[in-house]
């Protein structure tokens, strides 16, 4: 069947619109803080009492925010003591979660139903305790969240985005029965319009095809449009929390970062490579785009199935419930133990992400290694890292040298310090943009996944990855991560102190204002 004529993608008209939405955003966002600052002035000059109350509850609040273990305390102390009485309204408008407390709770709901579709797998948790005793904790805390470790499940690792790319194209060609895809950007190009092409071709078909997008992420691409483009051939389309509907409230950073394809519930894939041309490095942006995906084929696709479903009807507002008709036929696979998770703000403050993280660092015996784009850590997580250097582990993280966001490698820069100064060692990848977020540890387990090691991704992201022990996927990764590394600059304490003082500064005040990046 021939693929019909769409509409020809005009890259000017995209990034006009890309821009006219963010300038909204923006231009309401400035409207707010106007607004508030001229109703601080208000109340201070004509309802003084009023004003002096709030300042009391200003300074109640700093003792609130200072005893808790949150992440972004810091953010908000600065402000409240710097301007109590804005600060206080600040904070009312923009820091309380009062307005996500039903979102939340609503997919919370929606993945505890999506739980009870999957199997519980305490034969293969036992079994993976009796070959790994050191690491059955990781996959125990997992399990708890309703995470179930699989076997019979085959795993395809791609080192880099560009050896993804045919395997994926076969594997949508090869669909006999449905397609869901969910990925934080999505940008016209050439592998796209290869992707979509394909898509198109399925729903006329009949197949089930569905697309999950996340809207800021894909701000450069007019979702309305598309959606009514691609409804013509039967994919269904949704966006994860548009935009214009949470710009009254931080949540508004709340994004879906998770990237899964399932295919026929027997295929997927995840991992950093969203689906545009820098992901496969069709186009330079930042030097080379270094990213990485796995392929999983057998047991444990079904709970990428679960994960992609819980965010599908959560977007959707649907309750259709035809699971039944998705779930694979179990069969042979790889030697070793897999585990798919995903995690978000509506786990706070038990985010499966942030604990299978922690634990893998505070479980490593000889080595972690990490990579990630971004390094902006809490206290917490940075005393895990330090405390596993200082007992001996040899803790490396491999950061970019070539950035995408200033403001954010700078925060990341300031970050180093304490981590080497307590022998964690740091190396930047010099050919380009390190995307990529894998961890290896022992010769054991490792994780691929959207899994960033900053705020975002371990806070305020809906994020997914995959926890492989006793396969042969660890040694690749491990492989893969050494061989970056010969391609990177190890940074000392010596170096980092070094830096200019200009750039100290702008670091010092940038890292306040990190939870906002």
């Amino acid at each position: 069947m021939s693929v019909p004529k769409r509409k020809r993608f005009d890259k000017r008209r995209a990034k006009s619109h890309g821009l006219f939405r963010a300038g909204s955003v923006l231009s309401v966002l400035i409207l707010q803080v106007v607004f508030i600052v001229i109703l601080a002035r208000v109340v201070q000059q004509y309802a003084w009492q009023f004003y002096f109350f709030i300042e009391i509850l200003s300074a109640l609040l700093v003792f609130a925010l200072v005893s808790d273990t949150d992440h972004n305390r810091q953010f908000w102390v600065v402000i409240l003591l710097a301007l109590p009485g804005f600060g206080f309204i600040l904070y009312f408008f923009w820091g309380s979660e009062r307005k996500d407390f039903s979102d939340h709770e609503t997919l919370r709901g929606i993945e505890e139903k999506a739980k009870n579709r999957l199997p519980d797998n305490k034969e293969e948790l036992e079994a993976l305790g009796s070959v790994h005793p050191n690491k059955i904790q990781l996959a125990r805390f997992l399990a708890r969240d309703g995470f179930p470790v699989y076997q019979n499940t085959s795993v395809r690792y791609f080192p880099v985005g560009d050896d993804m790319e045919e395997a994926f194209l076969e594997d949508l060609k090869a669909a006999k029965k449905s397609i869901f895809l969910e990925y934080f950007i999505i940008y016209n190009g050439e592998w796209w319009q290869k992707i979509e092409d394909v898509l198109v071709t399925k729903a006329q078909e009949g197949l089930d095809v569905r697309l999950l997008i996340d809207d800021f992420g894909s701000l450069f691409m007019d979702v309305n449009e598309m959606k009514k483009e691609l409804g013509k051939s039967g994919i269904r389309l949704y966006s994860f929390e548009p935009i214009h509907r949470r710009i009254m409230s931080l949540s508004f950073n709340y994004r879906n970062h998770q990237k899964i394809t399932v295919i026929d519930s027997t295929v997927a894939y995840t991992g950093g490579v969203n689906l545009a041309d820098e992901y496969v490095n069709r186009i330079v942006r930042f030097g080379h785009w270094q990213d990485s995906a796995v392929r999983l084929e057998g047991e444990a696709v079904w709970s990428l199935t679960n994960i992609f479903l819980a965010m599908w009807e959560n977007c959707s507002r649907s309750s259709e419930d035809h699971s039944e008709d998705f779930r694979p036929l179990y069969g042979t696979g790889d030697k070793g133990y897999v585990q798919p998770f995903s995690g978000g703000p509506h786990r706070a403050p038990d985010n499966p992400v942030e604990g299978v993280y922690t634990r893998m660092i505070n479980k490593a015996r000889d080595y972690i290694y990490i990579t990630t784009p971004y390094l902006i850590l809490d206290e917490r997580m940075k005393a895990s890292l330090i405390e596993a250097a200082m007992s001996g582990v040899d803790v490396r993280i491999i950061t970019p040298r070539i950035y995408d966001k200033w403001y954010v490698y700078m925060v990341t820069v300031s970050n180093y310090g304490k981590l080497l100064e307590h022998g964690v060692k740091i190396y930047e990848y010099v050919p380009g943009f390190i995307h990529e977020k894998d961890v290896v540890s022992d010769d054991e387990c490792a994780i691929c996944g959207t899994i960033n090691l900053d705020y975002r991704s371990l806070y305020i992201h809906h994020e997914n990855g995959v926890f492989f022990c006793d396969c042969p996927v660890v040694a690749q990764i491990k492989e893969n991560i050494l061989r970056i590394m010969d391609k990177c600059e190890e940074i000392t304490y010596e170096r980092w102190k070094k830096r200019p003082r200009r750039q100290k500064l702008a670091q010092m005040v940038l890292k306040v204002f990190s939870p906002l990046f």
